[in-house]
């Protein structure tokens, strides 16, 4: 079938349905710049090279037990504070002040869903705009965290380390986000699936609770789903999500 079979197709999805919900990944961002993790360039990669596995580099006990190492690679590779929202962000954002979209979940952390002007954002991996002192529970926005002086963040008032609210290795993911997500999905009449390899537990396995029968896939790769999906594109998901939400 060709793509602008599948456009029409999923334009009239989205006509049809009430409760839709996007579930994404870093391919998300990476229109706005934002490097994935697995891809040859990504994140990953980069902290293999540094001969410290990503899991561990990630990692609580590493967070704990190597705290400059790790916020000298986390300042300068999971933080893009100049990243704008693309097109993905900005057509789901106007999805939802339709009255279309219910919810987006998401793995990221970038914020740059909300920065577009979702509301209803459900952020399974944390976000890098919110950081808290672990010893007094101090809050932090990303500017006033970096502005602290020293590679460790430390609190202005207490003198502890300020931790980013963001999941690591390790740790659980916050369980209120994540029944918010899984009853968004769960109460989905059409899930678009965007960015994301499907690989990383147990955040892809919200895919299996949807109980919906219209699935679409946005992604570059194959993924485990895609037996699964009522339709698939494999272009840029920015161009994709401007085309099917256009007069929509």
């Amino acid at each position: 079938m060709d793509n602008g079979t599948e456009l029409k197709k999923v334009k009239e999805w989205i006509a049809d349905s009430e409760r839709i919900v996007f579930f994404g990944g870093a391919g998300t961002s990476t229109e706005s710049g934002i490097p994935d993790f697995r891809s040859a360039a990504g994140l990953y990669n980069e902290a293999q090279g540094k001969g410290v596995p990503p899991e561990v580099m990630l990692s609580h006990t590493y967070f704990m037990e190597h705290t400059e190492s790790f916020f000298e690679f986390y300042k300068s590779r999971m933080i893009y504070k100049d990243a704008a929202p693309n097109a993905a962000h900005r057509a789901l954002a106007a999805l939802e002040r339709g009255g279309k979209l219910k919810a987006v979940v998401t793995q990221n952390i970038d914020g740059l869903h909300q920065a577009a002007g979702s509301r209803t954002v459900f952020e399974l991996h944390g976000s890098v705009r919110r950081n808290r002192c672990i010893d007094c529970g101090a809050f932090y926005d990303l500017e006033s965290m970096l502005a602290l002086d020293g590679v460790v963040p430390r609190c202005s008032a207490c003198a502890g380390v300020v931790k980013p609210d963001v999941v690591l290795y390790e740790e659980p993911l916050d369980q209120a986000t994540w029944a918010g997500a899984l009853e968004a999905i769960r109460g989905a009449d059409l899930l678009i699936v965007g960015g994301t390899s499907l690989t990383v537990y147990p955040a892809a396995g919200l895919v299996d609770e949807f109980r919906g029968a219209r699935l679409v896939l946005i992604n570059r790769d194959e993924t485990g789903y895609d037996r699964r999906a009522g339709a698939i594109f494999r272009e840029s998901i920015g161009e994709t999500l401007r085309e099917l939400t256009s007069a929509t």
